[in-house]
């Protein structure tokens, strides 16, 4: 079960995803919060495993939260859910350490997406956010080795029975660390995950070329 402190401000719009998260099985409220300076006591009280964030908070707004959280012993990872998708506040919540940012605007299963990536560690960020950004720089490669190769393999033009040989993985293997890489990323396409991936400079020339990394890396990080 994955356990996620709430900060938001607007009481309908709070209201409003405690009640689309209650839907999921493996997604649960523990603590709501309507202040910016109530998320630190409120991250040491009940521990969540995820702390989905609004910015424009009373007190202190959720980019300044969420650097605070981040210098916690045991800090949660932070999704910024905001209606403000500058490229600025993309980049003050990447400075501040965030692993995930999207828009209030996008699709309900992209947040519940993005909240059991971050929970797993990972990165989730709003592609479109990013590309308003410029293709922004990000301070850590969010893939696997298996990840990896399998992204340099597609950009390098295999495909099919082609990509099956070069990367030793079963269709069903290959289509799971594809759809990892997308979720990484934010892609909606294996396309848009390769490009995404050679901008942030993570493909591995010799795994493209047909190398393989270590067979005991797992999927999804």
């Amino acid at each position: 079960m994955i356990k996620v402190l709430i900060a938001e401000d607007h009481d309908l719009i709070r209201g409003a995803l405690i009640a689309l998260l209650s839907e999921e099985r493996d997604i649960r409220v523990v603590e709501e919060v309507s202040r910016g300076d109530e998320i630190v006591p409120a991250v040491v009280g009940c521990r969540p495993d995820v702390a989905l964030l609004d910015i424009g908070l009373p007190g202190i707004d959720g980019l300044e939260a969420a650097g605070l959280i981040r210098e916690l012993e045991q800090p949660p990872p932070v999704l910024i859910l905001t209606s403000v998708g500058t490229p600025g506040n993309f980049e003050r919540a990447m400075a501040a350490g965030v692993r995930g940012f999207l828009v209030k605007d996008a699709p309900a299963h992209r947040l519940t997406d993005a909240i059991r990536v971050v929970a797993r560690g990972e990165r989730y960020i709003d592609l479109d956010v990013a590309a308003d950004g410029g293709e922004p720089e990000i301070d850590h490669n969010p893939l696997t080795a298996r990840e990896v190769a399998v992204l340099s393999a597609v950009a390098a033009g295999r495909r099919g029975s082609d990509l099956q040989s070069t990367l030793g993985l079963s269709v069903h293997t290959i289509r799971n660390y594809l759809a990892a890489a997308r979720l990484k990323t934010g892609a909606r396409t294996d396309e848009e995950a390769v490009r995404i991936a050679s901008a942030g400079g993570w493909l591995d020339d010799g795994a493209a070329s047909g190398g393989r990394p270590d067979d005991g890396q797992a999927a999804g990080g």
